[in-house]
């Protein structure tokens, strides 16, 4: 299935608020990792990014827009790196790579975690989650955080450790944290890719020197058990992952060696998919187009144009064309669906600005042109 641009149409816990977004701040300088576009449960769309000291945010006015407001700003000193994931209670969570200057010696790393409960709401204070390593110099070598929530809303974060391999700390089911598991692991790359199964089961895929390794639970709520490693290599930080069945994922990925993006299920084959991406995972969504379950993914091509890809789901290997969106970028796309069923493309503009762009009602995959927010 081909996609084409629509160049051609018209036009409990302590709550931190929003602060007016200060001169300079209302342009992104860093994407945010994972869920960077939201549902809510009142099905308006929530867009986040980061600055240099706090994080930005975009809501729908309305369940299917076109309007937005925002950015609201939420200042949070010191943080590294951020990400983004979703329960099936819609609360959305952020968990920060936190790095705390401190007078005469090395920056205290923590990884924090806050929650935004509702769209448009407040984001709740800061809590540190710690750092599995109290020795000084292995602390600092602590990873970028992902994380997963299961379908009873026990948030599980994941962080590679100074040694290579992958940590985990969750919550209990009484809501108080566990203290951080070592889920083994060696070589392991930045860029880990937690899925939450609908069935509530969770799964972890990480890139490293040699292999992919591969963790998932055997039921919901249960240990998180590693599995054979799969044999492949992957580009580190664009490895992307998409429920396309029941507890089944495909994970998409750029190749290291040429260049191109390639599809996997466990236990299967690598697909070869094509394109020319310059970084940044994979943006995967899955759709109804024409009446049928489909696909769509996205990436940035080296030239900074978006390019679009939508096919039958788990039908890879009937083939895939790309497509450019009418947009560029300077950071990787992300897709999502909104209240109405449609796909949404989001991703900042060589200008920094924020710029959606949703589908229209006409057979296929056509976008509108972008709006910038």
């Amino acid at each position: 299935m081909r996609t084409r641009s629509g160049r051609g149409a018209p036009r409990g816990r302590a709550l931190t608020g929003a602060d007016q977004v200060p001169s300079g701040r209302g342009t992104a300088q860093s994407a945010v990792d994972g869920r960077r576009l939201t549902l809510g449960k009142d099905g308006r769309l929530t867009a986040y990014a980061r600055t240099g000291d706090g994080l930005l945010r975009w809501t729908e006015k309305r369940p299917g827009g076109p309007e937005w407001t925002g950015p609201d700003f939420f200042p949070v000193a010191h943080l590294t790196h951020l990400s983004v994931a979703q329960g099936a209670d819609t609360y959305v969570h952020f968990v920060a790579r936190r790095e705390t200057p401190r007078a005469g010696g090395p920056p205290a790393i923590d990884v924090v975690h806050a929650i935004q409960y509702q769209t448009g709401r407040p984001v709740t204070e800061w809590r540190s989650l710690g750092n599995p390593h109290g020795e000084p110099d292995r602390a600092a070598r602590l990873g970028v955080p992902a994380a997963a929530v299961s379908a009873s809303g026990r948030v599980h974060v994941f962080v590679r450790n100074a040694g290579g391999g992958v940590m985990l700390r969750r919550e209990s089911p009484t809501g108080k944290w566990e203290p951080w598991h070592d889920l083994k692991g060696s070589g392991v790359h930045d860029g880990l890719v937690p899925l939450a199964h609908a069935s509530g089961r969770i799964a972890l895929l990480a890139g490293g020197e040699r292999n992919a390794m591969w963790w998932r639970q055997p039921e919901p709520e249960g240990d998180i058990r590693r599995e054979l490693n799969i044999p492949v290599r992957m580009a580190p930080g664009t490895v992307s992952a998409l429920e396309t069945g029941p507890d089944r994922a495909t994970y998409y990925w750029a190749d290291p060696d040429s260049g191109g993006i390639v599809a996997h299920r466990p236990g299967g084959w690598l697909i070869p998919l094509g394109g020319t991406p310059a970084g940044g995972p994979v943006a995967a969504v899955r759709a109804v187009l024409d009446g049928y379950d489909c696909t769509v993914l996205g990436h940035r091509d080296a030239g900074g144009d978006i390019m679009l890809a939508a096919f039958g789901t788990e039908d890879e290997q009937s083939g895939v064309w790309w497509s450019p969106a009418g947009e560029r970028g300077t950071g990787t796309p992300v897709l999502a669906l909104d209240a109405a069923g449609r796909v949404v493309l989001a991703a900042h503009g060589p200008d920094g600005a924020l710029r959606v762009a949703r589908q229209t009602g006409e057979p296929g995959l056509v976008m509108a042109p972008s709006q910038a927010l």
